[in-house]
This record gives C-alpha cells, structure tokens and sequence, in this order.
C-alpha cells in the first residue's frame, strides 16, 4: 500500500482527475469574460458613444448598457455551472477514495498475524477507520483540482490585470515573493507541530483504553487520584501542542491579512495617480481593482491546501504505518478460489516449527511430529507450554516463524483460506458471538460465497446493479450481502429447506436446544419481516385457546377475560390489560402516572388501593422487623428492601 498520499491518489483516480482538470481548465475563458466586462461596461455603455453596432446590429446606449450586463449574467450562470459541476464530481470521486481506503484498511485487518491484536486495541482500530481518514476524503477530492483550479484563477485574473497596466500587474504580485518565502516556513513547524499531536493523542486514547481495561483494580487500589494525575498530564501535553500550533497558524492568517490589505493600497495611489497622468481608463481601475478583491480568495485557498496537504501526509503515513504491521497475510490467501481438490487426509506432519513471541522468548522450539489423518491427539502442557499456540499453527492461523506443516507434503500455510477455511475448523476459546440472529451465528461458518442471488425485479434490480457498479468503482467487492451465501453442499444439504432440521439436530447435539427454544418463546416477532412466523404464532394460539376449552385444561390456565380480574397477573397488569410496551406505563412507576391516577379517582379505588397498600406494608414490618439487614429472608421473601 502506497505511504505516498498522491500516488495513492493517481493510482485510483488518474482518469477522474484528468476529467475534473479538463472541466477546470475550460471554465478559464468565461472567468477572464467576466473580468473583461465591468471595464467595458465602464468605458463604452456608461462613458461611451450613444451607438454601437455588435454583429451587424446597431444599439443604443441603454440598449448597450442592458445587452453586456445580460452577458455579464449569462457569463456569471456559466461560471458558477462550471463550479457546480466540478464540486459534486470532486466530491463523488473523493467518497469513492474514502470508501476504497476504508475498505483497504478494513481488508487489512482481515489479515493481521493474531499476535499483533495484542498490541492494538479494537477502539483504535474502529478510530484510525472511521473518524482519522474521514478528512481525507475532502483533501482526496480536492488534491490535484482546487490547485488546478485556484492556481489557474490566480493567473487568470493576473494575466487580465497585467493586460489592463503591467505597473498595476507588478503592484499586485510584488509582496507574493515574501508570503511565499515566509509561510511554507511557518507552515512547516506548524506540520511537525500537528504530527506531534496527532502522536499524544494516540498516547492519550491508549491511556483511557488502559484505565477503562483496569478500572476494577484501579478502584481496588485507591489510584483514581494518581490516575487522574496521569490522565491531567497527558491533557496539558495536548494543550500546550495546540497552543503553539495556534500561535503559529493565527499569525500566518494575521500575515496573509495584512499583506492582502496593502494591495488596495497601491493600487489607490498608483493607480489614481495613473488615470489622472491620463495613462489608465477609470475603468481599467476599477475593473482591476475588483479583480483584486477576487484574487485574495485563490490565493488564499492555495495556502490552506498547503496547509492541507501535509496534514493528510502526516495522517495518511501514520494510518497506512499501523495499518502495515510485519507478517501482514498475502492478500491472495483470502481471495483466491480453490481450482482444484486437495486432500486433507492422509500423513500430517510438522518439520521442525519454530515461533517466538513478542519480546523474542522461544514458544515452540522445533517441534516434529507425524499423525495419520483421520485421527484422534491430545496435546498436553501447563499453561503457557505452547499448546494453544501450536493448534493455532496447524490450524492455520498462526505462522511459525520456521518450520512446516505439510499434510500429504503440501505445505498448509501457502494453502488459500478457501481450502483451510472451509474444511478446517478450529474452536478456541472464548467463542465470539457475533451481533446478529441466533441463526446467523449457527451458519457462520457455512457463508463463503453468495450461492444463490436474490430474486428482484424492476426498479430494485436496477438499483441493485447500480449499487454494484458503484462498488466496483471504489475497489470494493461486488457481492450482495443480503443474497443467500450459506454453502448447503458443505454441510451436507441439497437446499434451503432442509436448514432448519439440520440447525435443530446440530443445536440438540451441544445441548442448546431448550436454550434457544425458550428464548425463542420470549422474544418478538416483527410481523412485518416475517409475516409467515406471525401467522403460525397466532393460529397457534386460537388452537391453544381452543384446547382451553376443555374442562381438563381450563383449570390449569388462566386466560385474560375483560369481564374478570386475573389472580395470576399483577394489579398493574390487570389494570392494564396487558403488558406495557414502552416506559411510557412503566410498571414500577405506574402509580405515579397521573392519568393512571386520574382513572383510579374516578373508579373510586384510590382510597381502597392506599389501604391495601398500608396493610401490606404493616404485614411487612412486622415479619422482618426483628431480622438483621444482611438476612436471606428478604431476599427469599420480602418484596421491599431493608432500609425501606
């Protein structure tokens, strides 16, 4: 992966900038129109004959003065078309850029060597992904067009006031030479400056990442103050970083200010001594004058894009840098399709495996042996004797430092994962549960390929080739998340059908059956997503209610009747009529709510609940008012707290 920001960029998008340079350079000549027009609006409409004759056709002087203020207009439109245009593709080209380097980064992390997960937290990855090269798509967008663009106004509108008067040309560029002298240099403390914050804020996201790891025995310790201690120092490294950075930024900007101040400056007292020597037109003047004031903006923009330009080098190189860590995967092991069968039975042997860790001490020490596959082995050590370590080597997950594995004398790790993913498992602990269904947890292990497309039509399948193409454009892989990807043929099935039977027998053989089934029974169902559990849940229940029916069954339920109260549901609930959805009749504060309130006054129940409440209470106290707070009673018994 380039370190270089640019060559990152042309690699990617040489042809989108070459375009977005094209369509900058071409909206020049309306740019320079623009600056033309005001001086002869000035000279010959304003201060000019009462006739003029433009292509063949003759004008009056307000005809005149109307005819080049429409151009002026139509020339403004252009302009500012031009600059649309170029802005909503700069900006469609540089979320492409953002999407394909997350992508990169992300595609990187899939090939980390385990160990280094050790020394990288999962915040500090989901931070350099998410938030540090989010401003890199705005400078991506922008690299080679805004200098292209401001650099080409900058000259545009020089070249139009030398044209009017090469004195008043010369005053305009004359204090250039020493902003361009003064600020890279100012510039570039500034840069090292940031990198240094860019480092302590790093340091100080590992110093909470640290404290939130070890709260427990931070507390246990009493060293909440002495961390705080720490954290405030870290706090004032930052501060005084900044501090100097503002210093330096602010004074650039007060320089740049002054300087662009002094142009009106001369161009008064030269200028104004020129049109009254009769050597430059009123018009000349002013229309230079006002090209003056538009070209602060260009050359201002250039210099925030210098400004810019490092700092997304310094953070471009900082996120590539941990982004690139030693025994990063080859990247064709994860892609790669297997195009032929290789057998994993047979003679499974290890020649000589050598890893050391981290700080360099000997994990597996050329370790040899040889099993016949299939087979059963056990391998026992204390802990830390490089058992779990070795598993994961012959698993695949782990590279030795030396030494093979070789099964029938293939060497197992220049197989690609679509070989040892797929027919090698390895289950270690803790298993990670992934966010997701119960079911996309149990197929996790099946989804290696989209297997069978979803079925869409019309507008959605064009959206969906759409968003396709897009993805292709930004280096991403065009594969639909949503289609089916579950690999019936490796677990045995001829098709979806027969999924659910088999994800039963294979949760019943790990004794999770009646786990998932009771959870089953206690979640929602959105009738919406899935209309035909929803049907089946409610036919299940008019049955249910049927079966109730009977007089053997009927005593042993008891069904929620509008007309009857329900002894086996709370009183909130029998008020109620049901469990509340939100907090809005919250249960444990439904006593409180005033409409509740309002309902029970005008039942007349406030008084008798109040009584009924008061002897609860009585009865309370005086079973548990000898027993000592700490007594299991309350905890087995007692629906109030001690204290209370």
């Amino acid at each position: 992966m380039d370190r270089n920001i640019f060559r990152y960029i042309l690699r990617h998008s040489a042809r989108a900038q070459l375009l977005i340079m094209a369509m900058t350079v071409a909206s020049f000549p309306f740019l320079y129109a623009t600056l033309e027009l005001p001086k002869l609006i000035i000279n010959d409409a304003l201060s000019g004959d009462d006739s003029h004759t433009v292509l063949g056709s003759e004008f009056d002087q307000v005809e005149y003065l109307f005819l080049l203020c429409g151009v002026f207009l139509v020339l403004v439109l252009i302009n500012g078309g031009f600059k649309y245009v170029i802005n909503v593709y700069q900006g469609v080209v540089g979320e492409r850029m953002l999407r394909r380097l997350r992508f990169e980064l992300f595609s990187r992390v899939l090939r980390f060597p385990l160990p280094h997960f050790r020394h990288i937290s999962p915040g500090e990855i989901v931070q350099m992904i998410n938030a540090e090269v989010e401003p890199l798509g705005g400078f991506i967008a922008e690299a080679f067009a805004l200098p292209a663009f401001q650099g080409g106004t900058l000259i545009t509108i020089l070249a139009f006031m030398f044209a009017q008067d090469p004195i008043m040309g010369l005053a305009a560029i004359v204090l250039y030479p020493l902003q361009i002298y003064i600020i890279p240099k100012l510039q570039r403390q500034v840069n090292l400056l940031g990198k240094a914050r860019v480092r302590q804020v790093r340091r100080l996201a590992d110093r909470i990442g640290e404290t939130v790891g070890g709260v427990r025995d931070i507390r246990a310790n009493d060293m909440t103050q002495y961390e705080r201690a720490r954290f405030s120092r870290e706090l004032g490294v930052v501060f005084k970083i900044r501090f100097q950075i503002y210093k330096k930024k602010f004074f650039i900007k007060f320089l740049n200010n002054f300087m662009a101040q002094l142009g009106p400056f001369f161009f008064y007292s030269i200028g104004g001594y020129l049109v009254i020597m009769g050597d430059l037109t009123l018009g000349a003047l002013v229309a230079v004058v006002g090209a003056h004031e538009k070209l602060y903006s260009p050359w201002k923009e250039l210099l925030n894009h210098y400004q810019l330009t490092w700092d997304s080098q310094i953070k471009f190189e900082q996120v590539v840098a941990q982004f690139d860590p030693a025994g990063l995967r080859d990247e064709a092991l994860q892609s790669a399709d297997p195009t032929e069968e290789v057998p994993l039975t047979g003679l499974l042997r290890a020649a000589n495996l050598t890893l050391t860790s981290e700080d360099g001490q000997l994990i597996l020490d050329g370790a040899s042996f040889a099993v016949d596959l299939p087979g059963r082995i056990a391998v026992l050590g204390p802990a830390g004797s490089g058992k779990e370590e070795l598993s994961l080597v012959l698993a695949n997950l782990l590279d030795p430092d030396a030494g093979r594995v070789l099964i029938n004398e293939v060497e197992v790790h220049k197989l690609p994962e679509a070989i040892t993913g797929r027919r090698m498992t390895h289950v270690g602990y803790p298993a990670q549960i992934f966010s997701g269904t119960i079911a996309d947890n149990l197929f996790f292990g099946l989804r290696y390929r989209p297997v069978r497309p979803r079925d869409l039509k019309g507008a959605d399948a064009e959206m969906f080739k759409r968003d396709m193409m897009e993805a292709e454009r930004s280096g991403n892989l065009p594969f639909d998340s949503e289609a089916d990807w579950i690999d019936y043929a490796s677990a045995g099935l001829s098709g979806p059908e027969e999924v659910v039977p088999a994800a039963v027998r294979a949760l019943a053989m790990v004794r999770l059956d009646r786990d998932v089934y009771h959870m089953g029974l206690r979640g929602t169902i959105d009738p919406d997503a899935q209309p035909e559990v929803a049907a089946a849940v409610l036919e299940a229940r008019r049955a249910m209610r049927q079966r109730l029916e009977d007089a053997r069954f009927s005593r042993l339920v008891e069904v929620f009747d509008p007309e009857r109260y329900n002894a086996n549901a709370t009183l909130a609930e029998n008020l109620l009529f049901g469990a509340p959805l939100d907090e809005t009749f919250d249960i444990d504060h439904l006593a409180a709510h005033p409409y509740v309130q309002q309902i029970l006054d005008r039942a007349g129940l406030t008084g008798t609940l109040v009584e009924v409440g008061l002897k609860l209470a009585a009865t309370m106290v005086e079973l548990f008012v000898d027993l000592p707070p700490d007594h299991e009673y309350f905890r087995q018994f007692s629906f109030i707290s001690a204290d209370d």
